[in-house]
């Protein structure tokens, strides 16, 4: 099986292709190559498929092989494959996604801009369970603490905490007992921030399904938002994440814009992947088997 292995600001994926491959087990797969002993390494598995109503499809799984509705990242690096392998045309590509269909405008030396949509700020869409129209800043019991959580959709959960210092805070504690705690049905990405100014901030995420990761595209949305919601910050900013730097914007919908990179190409003959016996096969397996 053919597969691509890609990174936005250190956030990597490795990306399959289903117009010419065939992907027999998607969660054995992502648990297989995101091992970074024993695999090729990721923080999971992009699937690039066609679609009725975009340009492609992407379909995502996080490195534990459970499935994730979005990731930004994942989203912009898929768009610029998807452009590369003659899947879409032109510098504007529309990908289908479990969140919805998203636009990303593929910019010069490398880089992509994502229409990420419109934040969910009701408490029920995120979902977590405290009650009122948002939560902000609100107080939360977590590893025998008590931290202020501002809570958003942006196709995925996220849980965002303001501290002083983010390099010396114990992200894998905080975020390892966030992730899975009581007030989250659907678990939750916790993203860790310290306000440099209000147009910058430092960044570290903790991802649901994949742990501490280099960097959280949707995440970097999330911090936009709350920093608006809880004053800290303005509605453009730069965040700075472990592996490189995001832009973020939020307008009615939130944009995010950084790097898209290819680290290498090859061929992995271990679980979960195949190759069709032709074309047409991956193209009904991309539609209808995943």
């Amino acid at each position: 099986m053919r597969f691509t292995k890609m990174h936005g600001a250190g956030n990597d994926y490795v990306y399959v292709d289903l117009f010419d491959e065939r992907v027999e087990s998607p969660e054995a797969l992502a648990v297989a190559v995101s091992d970074r002993h024993a695999g090729i390494g990721a923080d999971g598995l992009i699937l690039l498929g066609p679609s009725r109503v975009a340009d492609v499809r992407m379909v995502m799984y996080n490195a534990d092989g459970s499935r994730s509705g979005m990731c930004g990242n994942g989203l912009r690096c898929l768009a610029r494959l998807a452009r590369d392998r003659g899947r879409a045309k032109g510098d504007t590509v529309r990908v289908e996604t479990d969140a919805g269909v998203r636009t990303v405008e593929l910019l010069a030396a490398g880089g992509a801009r994502a229409d990420m949509g419109p934040p969910a700020l009701d408490p029920a869409k995120v979902p977590v369970r405290l009650k009122g129209p948002r939560v902000v800043d609100a107080p939360v019991e977590a590893a025998g603490e008590t931290l202020k959580i501002t809570c958003l959709s942006m196709g995925n959960p996220h849980a965002v905490v303001f501290v002083d210092d983010v390099a010396r805070f114990d992200v894998a504690r905080f975020g390892a007992a966030l992730e899975r705690h009581d007030l989250f049905p659907e678990r939750v990405n916790a993203s860790f921030v310290e306000v440099v100014d209000r147009g910058r901030v430092r960044q570290r995420t903790w991802e649901r399904g994949a742990g501490e990761t280099r960097a959280c595209g949707t995440g970097a949305c999330a911090v936009c938002v709350a920093g608006v919601l809880t004053g800290r910050t303005d509605r453009t900013i730069t965040s700075e994440l472990p592996g490189g730097r995001l832009e973020l914007e939020w307008r009615d919908s939130v944009f995010l814009a950084g790097e898209t990179v290819t680290v290498f190409t090859g061929d992995w003959g271990g679980p979960g992947g195949g190759r069709p016996p032709s074309r047409l096969g991956a193209l009904r397996r991309g539609r209808h088997g995943v």
